[in-house]
């Protein structure tokens, strides 16, 4: 594959030979961040799927290491680099501005698909054209050995938008959508450090049912120092930001409304304290004036 020179805007995109003829029915997006050795096994496990209409797309996030020479490794791959590390919800946005299929798909460079992920979640969402969201199940590993989920990680079908509330239960890695939504909801927030998957999944949420296949089909890898959980305390915070732009942004239902404004009084209670043992007055302060400005807002669970 010959990779085109870089572009000014700082994007390399390249043509992929596989896929010249007609769009793909799925666009796959893998972004990515000087993780090399995790890339190779990502990557593979998508070209593996036993359903084959598909592009693949990596975004490499400023890379340093050698992700360039392992992504060109493997022929047919749509290779784009944004020269400046931007973060994760700017590469998977470079992608979807890229992507020329009808669904849209994201896998974290740490994670894996199983081969059959593509194929069930295609055919359950060509015999449901009403449905705008699906996502599957999944297997957890850290450090290499299989853990269980806890219950508050259980998945649920349909009017999900309350069990999105307390915490993401939707793994990017997981996710189908159909690429129309993105026009109407926006796609991930740039401006968020973390919890952009929660913070998209509540707007789409909020509007549309998703789906839930019980079948585990991806392979969440955790327990690397580079995980945005752990490079940040009080992931609570992003999630405050995050109903903040709910309220405010979305015209939600009377009872939708109450369980935002519910939440994120809860969280920013947690928050108050947090801060105040710190001794951080300023943000306990700012979290104590949320809580005053949405409680009468908040129901009872």
């Amino acid at each position: 594959m010959a990779f085109a020179e870089a572009s000014q805007n700082g994007v390399f995109p390249t043509e992929n030979p596989v896929m010249n003829d007609k769009n793909p029915a799925v666009s796959a997006i893998i972004p990515t961040f000087n993780r090399a050795p995790w890339l190779k096994e990502a990557m593979a496990s998508v070209l593996s799927q036993s359903y084959g209409d598909f592009e693949l797309l990596v975004v490499d996030d400023g890379s340093a290491d050698d992700t360039w020479e392992m992504a060109k490794a493997f022929p047919g791959v749509r290779y784009i680099r944004n020269e400046k590390n931007s973060g994760v919800s700017r590469a998977r946005n470079i992608g979807i501005q890229n992507a020329r299929g009808r669904f849209v798909c994201f896998l974290d460079s740490d994670d894996l698909w199983e081969k059959d992920k593509l194929a069930a979640q295609m055919d359950w969402m060509e015999r449901q054209p009403e449905c705008q969201a699906c996502y599957t199940d999944e297997l957890w590993v850290r450090n290499g050995r299989r853990v269980n989920p806890m219950n508050k990680h259980s998945k649920y079908s349909g009017d999900i938008f309350r069990h999105c509330l307390p915490l993401c239960i939707v793994s990017p890695s997981s996710v189908m959508l159909r690429a129309p939504l993105f026009a109407e909801v926006g796609g991930f927030d740039e401006g968020l450090p973390a919890c952009e998957d929660y913070d998209l999944w509540l707007r789409i949420a909020a509007r549309y049912p998703f789906h839930f296949i019980p079948r585990r089909l991806i392979v969440k890898r955790g327990g690397h120092a580079d995980q945005l959980s752990r490079k940040y305390w009080g992931m609570d915070r992003f999630r405050v930001r995050a109903l903040e732009k709910l309220l405010d942004g979305e015209n939600l239902d009377g009872h939708k409304r109450a369980l935002a404004v519910q939440e994120l009084v809860k969280k920013s209670s947690i928050l108050h304290k947090g801060f105040m043992k710190r001794e951080n007055l300023q943000e306990a302060d700012r979290y104590q004036l949320l809580m005053a400005k949405y409680s009468e807002g908040a129901v009872k669970p």
